[in-house]
């Protein structure tokens, strides 16, 4: 199973940008995919998660600004950012649970795509 981020990059404060996630390989079904971040100096931290249903879960930190949005059928997973700001910044990885038919129920991880946002 891989995880793939796209969509990183320098962005000023105030600005916006769009994350996507692909995911493959032997997968049967994704429970949840999710988007986490980890600052420089920091622990990772939840972002924004979605389930296969649709339900959302944001960081308070984030409400209001990005908004996660998938596509179970073609295991994709989006975050829309905007409004950045300069604590933003960081390296967002992409998560999903799923059911491989090789393995049964894992929680998978990408490498992760960088976000920079200028003041």
């Amino acid at each position: 199973v891989q995880l793939v981020e796209s969509g990183g990059g320098l962005v000023q404060a105030g600005g916006s940008l769009r994350l996507s996630c692909a995911a493959s390989g032997s997968i049967f079904s994704i429970y949840s995919m999710g988007w986490y971040r980890q600052a420089p100096g920091k622990q990772r931290e939840l972002v924004a998660t979605i389930t296969s249903g649709g339900s959302t879960n944001y960081a308070e930190s984030v409400k209001g600004r990005f908004i996660i949005s998938g596509d179970n059928a073609k295991k994709l997973v989006y975050l829309q950012m905007t409004s950045l700001k300069p604590e933003d910044t960081g390296v967002y990885s992409c998560n999903a649970d799923i059911w491989s038919t090789g393995t049964g129920r894992r929680i998978s991880w990408g490498h992760g795509t960088q976000v920079t946002v200028s003041s």
